[in-house]
């Protein structure tokens, strides 16, 4: 059961505000917030590598729960939930399931970003029942080219950052250019604006298994995405060092009932440099 009776709370939209809880399932305590308003089917986002529930964008969670139920989760191993990481994307998704179908959900919305759209994939190929409408942004197909150079260039960025005393997201999510440093140095301060109840940091060792994961991921079979037929809404920047932006041409070829949205001299956090764009378009994405 979830630890929280939710029943007579007012509405809360703003996600420095969105309350800690956990739910135990298959020997798992897993960590997670809500906010939105309740009812009708959730929007659940998959974070990205290293990330736990302090890691999305207030702007774009708190556009989606004005109208909509929005559940963040620390999956296995990451944040606060108990456990180990585990080296298989498919793996991941299995918990991710486990964890749905413990808050007593049979349909969902996903929004993903990076790592957590590999993940919100091989859930949707594997329980094409569960998931009404998809959100994938920043990237890329099971086995799509180049997918595991992720490994190479994140931990180039990481050591670039270390010399500068940098978060390494500044280096890895966005250009270093007149622009670039600007939405880097904004979204890093976004992500500080909750200051209560923060979530534990990623493990270095939970990290360096997802990075495992990853490689295992783009070096295997593609997965036949041509059997997706939920609305798919794909995004990123038009310089995605991480995941080369032509893997988000390549999920949009792939997924028949899709969008693709490509943001200008910006990279793989394109959706959170352009938030004031994108937030409004991914929510009335998820609100038909």
């Amino acid at each position: 059961m979830s630890t929280n009776d939710t029943s007579n709370e007012s509405v809360i939209t703003s996600y420095a505000l969105a309350p800690a809880r956990t739910i135990d399932a298959g020997g798992i305590t897993y960590a997670y917030r809500e906010l939105g308003p309740k009812g009708g089917i959730p929007v659940v986002f998959f974070v990205h590598l290293a990330g736990t529930l302090d890691n999305w964008d207030p702007r774009i969670v708190d556009a989606i729960a004005q109208n909509r139920h929005v559940i963040t989760f620390d999956n296995r191993g990451v944040g606060a939930s108990t456990g180990d990481v585990p080296d298989d994307v498919e793996a991941m998704a299995d918990d991710a399931y486990t964890f749905i179908r413990a808050l007593g959900f049979d349909t969902i919305d996903i929004f993903s970003f990076s790592l957590g759209g590999m993940v919100a994939q091989d859930l949707v190929v594997k329980h094409p029942e569960l998931v009404r409408k998809l959100v994938l942004t920043g990237t890329g197909p099971r086995g799509g080219k180049d997918m595991d150079k992720v490994v190479g260039v994140t931990y180039y960025d990481i050591l670039r950052a270390t010399l500068t005393r940098s978060d390494p997201k500044e280096f890895l999510f966005f250009n270093r250019n007149a622009t670039g440093k600007p939405a880097a140095k904004a979204f890093i301060k976004r992500l500080h604006e909750r200051t209560v109840d923060r979530d534990t940091d990623m493990p270095l060792k939970g990290f360096r298994t997802q990075l495992k994961a990853i490689q295992k991921y783009g070096r295997s079979a593609p997965s036949d995405l041509s059997k997706l037929t939920q609305p798919t809404l794909i995004a990123n920047g038009d310089n995605d060092r991480m995941v080369p932006s032509v893997l988000s041409e390549d999920l949009h070829r792939r997924i028949k009932n899709s969008t693709l949205v490509i943001y200008p001299d910006s990279g793989h956090g394109g959706i959170f440099q352009f938030h004031e764009k994108f937030a409004p378009v991914a929510a009335e994405f998820l609100a038909g």
